[in-house]
Order: structure tokens, then sequence, then C-alpha cells
């Protein structure tokens, strides 16, 4: 179940409008590398602290992978791959490496992933 919690978003195009309400996802919570490694322990027959040495290792080669450019899959979970903006130049021959702004991570979600959100439940929050 999804807390949610009602916001006002005010229009940039008409600035007069009165805003709008929208529901904003709220965090319960986190899972960090040691939750995930304590749930996987609990449902095999692996040692905790090996779960997280692996969970370790994983972070590390899938931030090596994505530097070396290629996609980082993840099976059921989904795929990562390095995005760029750039800036729009008159001629092909002036793009370069100089004209990138920024890099950001796209991810694409695997099958199970999307069908959870598709059957997402979400509840109004009180606070």
């Amino acid at each position: 179940m999804i807390k949610i919690k009602v916001i006002p978003r005010a229009n940039p195009l008409d600035v007069a409008a009165q805003p709008k309400f929208y529901a904003h996802a709220i965090a319960d919570g986190t899972a960090d590398l040691e939750r995930l490694a304590y749930l996987v322990s609990n449902h095999s027959t692996v040692r905790e602290s090996d779960c997280y040495a692996v969970l370790k290792a994983l972070q590390f080669f899938i931030i090596d992978e994505l530097n070396q450019g290629r996609i980082v899959k993840l099976d059921n979970i989904g795929s990562f791959q390095i995005g760029v903006r750039s800036n729009g130049m008159e001629l092909a021959d002036e793009v370069s490496g100089n004209t990138v702004r920024s890099a950001h991570l796209n991810f694409r979600p695997a099958k199970p992933l999307r069908k959870m959100l598709a059957n997402v439940e979400f509840k109004l929050s009180n606070g």
C-alpha cells in the first residue's frame, strides 16, 4: 500500500490561475543494502554477512559497468543505462563531449516491476 498526500501546484503557464491539487507519493522508510541482505538471508541458507558482501560487490560492478558505457540488465528487476543532456549545435561536427551538459541514469523496469506498478494500491495519509 503506497501512502499519498495532497499537494497544490500552480500552473507555470498561467500564474494567475488557481492551483490544482495532485496526489504525491510518500516514502515509508528506506531499504538499504543491510536491510536487503537481512531479508535475503532470512529466505535462504546464506548468512546475512555473505549476502551483504555480494550486494556491495554488485553495487560496485553496476557502477563500473555503467561507467564503461554498458547497459546493466538485472533480469526481472530492469535495466540501467547512462543518458546525457547536451547543448544543441547547428552542425553535427560541432557536437563533442564538451557539449554534454549533464549525465543521468535511465531505468527501464522489467515486466514484473511494471506489473506491480499496474496493481499497486494507494491510501491517503492523514499526516
